[in-house]
């Protein structure tokens, strides 16, 4: 199988590279997080790029790439430490839109694909503990038209976003629709990361219809996510690994390089291994992301267990090397750390995942064709 990226892949990555070293600096970022972690200026500027339209289709105003050009991005967002709600808005978002009526992909898309609108999917609900079937808020029709009744909760950039995607239960099963923000009430708050969350309350919000199929829409969409957060995990770890050697070669200790110790440079190899496992297994995500339903969970699944571990690996053993600069808020390290431990919990955490595993292997003990 060739691994090579194409040329347009690898001058995706080198502008992307170039914007994040210039225009986000870590001390952007972490002006960014004290003042609340509000980055919609920065979404902005990744709009100015192209960036949000990346998947959008070209009839919308976007470019329509695919999961492998979307994975080279979100690999050199995380390099960069960028802060700004691009995979909820720009691929998440969009591969749901998709599915909607040719009305409602006309009123949003092309807003997406410029940059002029946030649309983030709000589906987690407190008791819900990650499982995309558990859905308490409820859709009714009322004279053609859709209100909703409900909460959802750490909705990304929720106090930011001009709509969000909820899913819903009907008399029909759960559905997914779209409730603009005025019609919500929003209670945003930062996260540990820097970023923003918020959360979100429908009394009677109107909402517009996207699809019937939600549950399969929904499962789509968080694969989608699953997928972009493995990527950025693995420009995260690259770049902590990165800083950790060039630390390690200017620490000395006993009038020598700390990277000197025989200990510490196998400390540093396991590192690199759990690096590069969660590299192939981002790889494999976003492959699988054209897979039939039943293949593509499980992929997705498996991906999410090995960057789990590996991103908990990498961040305690590179914050460990560093000694305790690697936890202090004005040092980079801390912040690749705090930013791998939310991604952990992404879209479903380790044990999540390892349960979904789990499941799926009842037929095969374990041995997957």
């Amino acid at each position: 199988m060739d691994f090579e990226f194409t040329d347009d892949q690898n001058s995706l990555r080198d502008a992307v590279a170039r914007w994040a070293e210039k225009g986000f600096t870590f001390e952007r970022r972490h002006a960014l997080a004290k003042a609340g972690g509000k980055s919609r200026d920065v979404y902005g500027e990744l709009a100015e790029l192209g960036l949000t339209g990346l998947t959008v289709a070209e009839d919308h105003g976007g470019m329509g790439f695919g999961a492998i050009e979307a994975m080279v991005v979100m690999e050199e967002l995380g390099r960069g430490l960028v802060n700004a709600p691009y995979a909820a808005g720009a691929l998440v978002a969009p591969s749901i839109l998709a599915t909607a009526p040719a009305e409602l992909q006309s009123q949003w898309l092309p807003k997406i694909a410029s940059g002029e609108a946030l649309v983030v999917l709000a589906h987690q609900e407190r008791a819900a503990r990650y499982r995309l079937d558990q859905v308490s808020t409820r859709a009714s029709e009322a004279g053609g038209a859709w209100s909703i009744d409900g909460a959802k909760s750490l909705a990304p950039a929720g106090d930011e976003a001009d709509a969000f995607i909820v899913p819903a239960h009907t008399p029909h099963g759960i559905r997914l629709f779209l409730v603009e923000a005025g019609a919500a009430q929003v209670r945003g708050y930062p996260t540990q990361d820097g970023a923003r969350a918020a959360e979100v309350v429908l009394k009677g919000a109107a909402a517009q219809p996207i699809t019937a199929d939600g549950q399969l829409v929904l499962e789509r969409a968080v694969d989608v996510g699953i997928a972009a957060s493995c990527a950025e995990a693995v420009g995260l770890m690259d770049a902590l690994v990165k800083l950790t050697v060039e630390y390690m070669n200017t620490r000395k200790q006993f009038g020598v390089a700390i990277a000197s110790f025989q200990a510490l440079r196998h400390r540093m190899a396991d590192v690199k291994m759990q690096l590069e496992l969660a590299r192939s297994m981002s790889y494999f995500a976003s492959m699988k992301l054209g897979e039939p339903a039943a293949q593509r969970r499980r992929a997705l699944s498996q991906a999410k267990v090995q960057l789990g571990q590996s991103m908990r690996f990498v961040g305690q053993q590179c914050v460990q090397l560093h000694g305790g600069i690697g936890m202090t808020d004005e040092y980079v390290g801390s912040h690749y750390f705090k930013r791998l431990t939310m991604l952990e919990m992404a879209y479903g955490d380790t044990m999540h995942h390892l349960g979904e595993v789990s499941a799926r292997m009842q037929d095969t003990a374990g041995v997957f064709a």
